[in-house]
Formats: structure tokens, C-alpha cells, sequence
């Protein structure tokens, strides 16, 4: 043993994205329940403070809010389970964090968004699937019709070599 701390990496996805503004619009798509169901489906829900429940595509995302910084920052813990877990149920993956940066440019509005930690054999699929969350909220954003997210998965699958058949799980 050594005493010594080792360093590591950790894997993160982050994607950089302009939106059309205001800032208080992108935000609002990032946390109001009736906005956020557009992009991340029905039955979705953050409570708008830190220490708020999130809860996600009906539960199989569930997490808490840990940084809630109205119009800037929002960051939440980020727990799978699966569609028969109860709610006192411990999530068989490693908590993760996604974490939501907007900054006024102009008339409008960047986004830095970072996923982390992602396993490895998770992150291509996580990726993808960002990816198509970004663009239905981009779609959203811009008044554009809203495709169903299996055409934004069919379109971003190749980018990231994710065969959409043969998921990982």
C-alpha cells in the first residue's frame, strides 16, 4: 500500500450548444415540468430548489437536485433503475451528474452541458442519447415541429457507433 493518492480520469460527455434566447426561456425548458415534458418525456419532473426530486421518464431516472443557480446552473444526481424498482431501491449503476451551464451571447444563449461519471461501456450510448435530448430541446426551443425520439436516435446512432438493436445494459 501507499500512502500517496493516485490520480484518475474520469469519463464525461459534454456537448456545447447555442440556443435561441432569452436566458430565462432556455431555463425554463431545463426545469419547468410542463416545458421539460417535451423533451424528456411525460411524467418527468425537477422541483425547482436545491434538494429538489427529480424524477424522470416515469421514474427510471431518479435523483436530487445539488446545484439550482436560476438562470445558470443546474446540476442533479442521476440514478437508473429499473421498471420494477420500489422507491426505497439502491440503483445498480454509479451515480452520475448532469450538469446544465447557460450563458447569455448576445440574443442568445450557450449551453455547456457535461454528463459525469459515464461507465465505459455506457458512453457511446450516453452520448447518443444526449445528443437526441439536445436536439428535441433545440427543436423545442426554435417553435420547430418536435420528430419522435426514435428518429433522432435513428440519425445519431452512426455518429456515435450505437447499434440501437443491441443496447447496453
Amino acid at each position: 500500500m501507499v500512502a500517496k493518492g493516485d490520480m484518475t480520469n474520469v469519463p464525461c460527455v459534454v456537448f456545447k450548444r447555442l440556443f435561441p434566447g432569452p436566458i430565462e426561456k432556455v431555463w425554463a425548458y431545463l426545469t419547468d415540468t410542463n416545458f421539460m415534458r417535451a423533451w424528456f418525456g411525460e411524467d418527468s419532473f425537477i422541483e425547482p430548489r436545491q434538494g429538489g426530486t427529480v424524477r424522470m421518464q416515469g421514474g427510471h431516472i431518479r435523483g436530487t437536485v445539488t446545484q439550482w443557480q436560476p438562470p445558470h446552473r443546474l446540476i442533479y444526481s442521476w440514478n437508473v433503475f429499473g421498471p420494477d424498482d420500489g422507491p426505497e431501491a439502491v440503483s445498480a449503476f454509479p451515480e452520475s451528474y448532469p450538469t446544465f451551464e447557460l450563458e447569455r451571447q448576445g440574443d442568445q444563449v450557450a449551453l455547456t452541458f457535461r454528463h459525469f461519471p459515464i461507465l465505459e461501456r455506457f458512453i457511446p450510448q450516453n452520448a447518443m442519447g444526449w445528443h437526441v435530448m439536445l436536439d428535441i430541446l433545440s427543436a423545442s426551443l426554435r417553435g420547430e415541429a418536435v420528430e419522435d425520439r426514435s428518429v433522432y436516435a435513428q440519425r445519431n446512432a452512426p455518429l456515435y457507433g450505437v447499434d440501437l438493436n443491441n443496447l447496453e445494459r
